[in-house]
């Protein structure tokens, strides 16, 4: 099963030189989910080589343009193309104000349907759930009511020794009532013991994406022992007054919440535009946490 993010941008505010607005996709078993859709996220899709008529979802993580603005023109883009499949987006509830008046005052009337989920930065919630995943919101502290998400998978049927069945002829239409677990017994009363013929699946991974946010651990036991965080490092520790003030973390912080909360690895991104190479910001986030790498757009990242 693939899990695994893609970055379409990783600038905090305002698009620098190869740099752009925060966006990424999540792949969790060929399913494609948008993480923010901050100014120009189309142009990277394209040219990345990523199709917009595959996202499922968006979910929005707050109001402040860097991870907003470029939802208008994909939506838009969609109906143009010609998608009728629904879309979803989670997000806080003047979006949906700010979609309508879009499509309003454009005489916009799109082919598909919008259903929108409306997030709270109040308490965690499960805001969605299939057979692969379910998603948590992750209340941060920023300026203005944010979350952040928590994509969990689903815990794995167990997995077949193929092998070993074909090797003692266990019928294959019993090989689903083995990935369940159970035990059989055939006719003639052969007894098949589910140990002797599955291993159990992998333990299901986590990927929690922290936007923007004081970095005043309130938030820590939602993202304790993730596989991979993704958390804003938009500063140097050298501003740490200025991340205060503007409610945001700096590298250093990012490096000390992923060793706090056990976490396997981090991604670092949300960079602020002052900075021209982002070396000094993961040498910083390296001195706390080791297994530290930048969010780079264009990479991939095995959750």
């Amino acid at each position: 099963m693939r899990f695994e993010v893609t970055i379409l941008g990783s600038s905090s505010a305002t698009p620098v030189f190869n740099r752009n607005p925060t966006a990424q996709l999540l792949n969790c078993n060929e399913k494609i989910y948008l993480i923010d859709c901050g100014e120009g996220t189309q142009h990277q899709m394209i040219r990345y080589g990523m199709k917009a008529s595959k996202i499922d979802a968006a979910f929005i993580s707050h109001l402040h343009g860097d991870h907003y603005f470029g939802l208008i023109g994909l939506l838009s883009t969609m109906h143009l193309n010609g998608r009728i499949k629904p879309f979803q987006i989670f997000g806080p509830e003047p979006l949906k104000e700010i979609l309508d008046l879009q499509f309003k005052y454009s005489d916009t009337i799109l082919r598909y349907e919008i259903e929108f989920i409306v997030t709270t930065a109040d308490v965690p919630k499960k805001i969605f759930e299939n057979q692969d995943m379910t998603v948590e919101t992750i209340v941060l502290n920023h300026r203005i009511p944010t979350t952040g998400f928590k994509f969990t998978e689903k815990k794995r049927q167990r997995k077949l020794l193929s092998e070993k069945l074909e090797a003692d002829n266990v019928p294959v239409e019993y090989y689903p009532l083995l990935k369940r677990g159970l035990n059989l017994e055939l006719p003639g009363g052969r007894l098949i013991l589910n140990e002797d013929y599955t291993r159990d699946s992998d333990e299901p991974k986590c990927y929690c994406y922290c936007s923007d946010t004081l970095a005043d651990g309130s938030y820590l036991e939602s993202i304790r022992n993730c596989t991979m965080l993704y958390h804003e490092a938009t500063f140097q520790h050298e501003l740490l007054d200025r991340a205060n003030l503007t409610h945001h973390t700096t590298a250093l912080q990012a490096g000390q919440i992923a060793k706090t909360v056990g976490a396997t690895k981090l991604l670092i991104g949300h960079f602020s535009s002052r900075y021209k190479t982002l070396t000094p910001l993961l040498e910083e986030a390296l001195t706390a946490f080791e297994h530290t790498e930048l969010a780079l757009e264009g990479n991939t990242y095995i959750i």
